[in-house]
């Protein structure tokens, strides 16, 4: 079926939002590391990744492969945890890269993308920073099915570049308006904001650990615990509700 109101699109991100990183990450640390500390270190990766690349953007540099950034943060890591790092040959190093390359969707997800697409017509699309291959193995491993795949590689820019959500809206031919950014991360969906863009804020507590929850709360268009209620959130904006 074809949309009914002015929204045409869902963007979603995917990592942390749509799919698990941190038990991904967790699983694959030596169980010489207690469960607690492993969980910090996961969050620290994970943070210093979002880091690695703002500085690329920074420098005017194009995304790069993932993985090359992720192994890049993982030393970063090891290198403020000396006394874990001793855990962490280089075998293991390379399999908790690879281990992100194989992520389950949160319980929410599958139920909330099924119906935008097939009850409402929406296209649901994933635009999130990282490359094809690891959106491609994400898909598999979460079993989530999308319309397309943008990643930063492909679009290049990483997100909260204006010039990744305006290049993404020119390849679908939709407006700004026509389309809501879903994501777990504030920064995300700022950028989506200033493209004139819906923004709804998907609550999990592996992301944004740093970020004021209650001013969070009030900064976009909508805020949600989970996927739960998203289409319904949507149809509401779609019909200027």
């Amino acid at each position: 079926m074809a949309p009914q109101g002015k929204i045409k699109a869902v963007f979603f991100d995917f990592m942390g939002t749509c799919v698990d990183w941190h038990s991904s990450a967790v699983q694959a640390i030596p169980p010489s590391v207690s469960q607690s500390d492993a969980s910090k270190i996961a969050i620290e990766w994970h943070q210093q990744y979002f880091y690695e690349n703002s500085q690329l953007s920074a420098k005017g540099l194009p995304p790069e492969d993932i993985d090359i950034t992720l192994a890049r943060a993982l030393s970063a890591v090891l290198d403020r945890n000396p006394e874990h790092k001793t855990y962490f040959d280089d075998k293991v190093k390379k399999n908790m890269v690879e281990k992100w390359h194989s992520q389950v969707a949160w319980p929410d997800v599958q139920k909330a993308v099924r119906r935008l697409r097939e009850d409402h017509g929406l296209d649901v699309l994933v635009h999130g920073n990282g490359t094809p291959r690891l959106q491609m193995d994400l898909c598999r491993s979460s079993e989530l099915s999308f319309s397309m795949l943008f990643s930063s590689l492909l679009l290049g820019f990483y997100k909260p570049d204006p010039r990744s959500y305006k290049k993404a809206l020119e390849l679908v031919k939709l407006d700004s308006d026509e389309v809501v950014m879903v994501a777990a991360h504030a920064y995300d969906l700022r950028g989506a904001q200033k493209c004139g863009m819906k923004t709804i804020y998907i609550h999990r507590w592996t992301d944004d650990t740093d970020e004021d929850m209650n001013k969070v709360m009030t900064e976009f268009d909508a805020f949600l615990e989970n996927m739960d209620g998203l289409p319904e959130t949507i149809m509401k904006m779609s019909e200027g509700v």
